[in-house]
């Protein structure tokens, strides 16, 4: 009895004990690969796209990579990383740098290419994984987390830092207002919360900025890089440098920026609008702009349809039905990804409960479709 308890002892601490398992990958890098427009399939995970040639997932206690982008299923894993019993937080990316934030504040920053770790540094506490069934908000929206120019930038209470994302060294930590956690980064290098904005290099409070909270648009994956933004009295300002520039164009609510340009779709049509406010071209029908990318504006259609619009002049390039072979389109947008060829939708269940624990939450089991651009 004695040598029996012992045993399970045993075994019990080998599987519990705290653990890390790194498992990279020597085979060549994925070529780039340009897939025609149109549905390619559907997977249950949400994937953060690299470099449009790798997919990475988030689960409670591992990130993981897979290939190719277009794939139709989720494939054998590339590289991963696991570490036990920290929970993974958060994952952002810039080129093929992955840097995960983990439940302990450790941030580890992995070559995309291979899975071997890059650096590794002692930050913020961060919260436990609330990626739920998709590990969607993980990859594409993940809490306190953002990138811009060069910096990784951590928040956690009335604490935010920044940190170099080619070598993982601090370059500042500053004390903030509360109510900054939340927040969003600028391609101008800024990072702008509800009670304050930020410059990612030095940390240093930008003077003169706009009265928040604020509305982020055009901004890529997890809130960062974002073109512009509309303040507390609903104007609109552009963020192509460290100063904000007032943009009229993005006084409407529903603007966005895309490819560059200002993009309304008011009053039944999607227009496009020059910096001095006149505007460029106008298309006819209803739809939501969901981003651009290189000479293209992606515009969600009613009726579900995605239709690409040249950024030069808003002739059609593209219409398809978002929906996999014969699915309906009892379906509403979720998260989503917009790389520069392939787009990810977390699509839930049209008039679903608002708990992403239910199992009626989702759309379906393959929840996630991937699309071509």
């Amino acid at each position: 009895m004695v040598l029996l308890l012992l045993a399970t002892l045993l075994v019990g601490w080998r599987i519990l004990k705290p653990a890390e398992v790194l498992a990279t990958s020597d085979e060549p890098y994925p070529l780039l690969v340009v897939s025609a427009p149109g549905v390619l399939g559907r997977i249950n995970l949400a994937p953060l796209i690299i470099e449009d040639r790798l997919r990475v997932y988030a689960a409670k206690h591992q990130i993981r990579a897979d290939e190719p982008v277009y794939g139709n299923s989720v494939y054998t894993t590339r590289w991963s990383l696991r570490r036990w019993p920290e929970q993974l937080s958060g994952v952002v990316a810039s080129g093929a740098t992955v840097i995960s934030r983990w439940s302990d504040g450790e941030l580890v920053a992995v070559d995309g290419r291979t899975g071997k770790i890059v650096w590794r540094q002692e930050s913020l506490a961060a919260p436990d994984y609330a990626g739920h069934r998709t590990g969607a908000a993980t990859v594409w929206d993940p809490p306190g987390l953002r990138i811009a120019a060069g910096a990784v930038v951590v928040a956690e209470g009335q604490t935010l830092a920044g940190y170099d994302l080619s070598t993982g060294a601090e370059r500042w930590r500053t004390t903030v207002a509360a109510g900054c956690t939340d927040g969003f980064t600028t391609i101008g290098g800024v990072y702008v919360c509800a009670t304050g904005a930020y410059d990612v290099t030095t940390g240093q409070a930008v003077p003169n900025w706009p009265v928040g909270p604020f509305t982020a648009v055009g901004c890529s994956v997890a809130n960062s890089g974002c073109a512009g933004f509309r303040d507390a009295a609903g104007r609109g300002w552009s963020t192509a440098s460290s100063s904000p520039r007032r943009t009229f164009t993005l006084d409407r609510p529903d603007s966005t920026v895309a490819d560059g340009l200002v993009v309304s779709t008011a009053n039944g049509a999607v227009t496009a609008y020059r910096e001095d406010g006149t505007a460029l071209w106008s298309r006819p029908g209803e739809g939501r702009v969901l981003g651009g990318v290189p000479g293209r504006v992606l515009v969600f259609t009613a009726d579900h349809h995605l239709v690409g619009l040249a950024t030069a002049d808003g002739h059609e390039l593209f219409r398809f039905r978002l929906a996999y072979k014969k699915e309906d389109d009892l379906w509403d947008l979720g998260g989503l990804m917009v790389s520069d060829h392939y787009l990810a939708i977390e699509r839930r269940r049209k008039d679903g409960p608002d708990d992403p624990e239910s199992p009626i939450y989702y759309y379906n089991t393959d929840t996630v479709l991937l699309v071509g651009l």
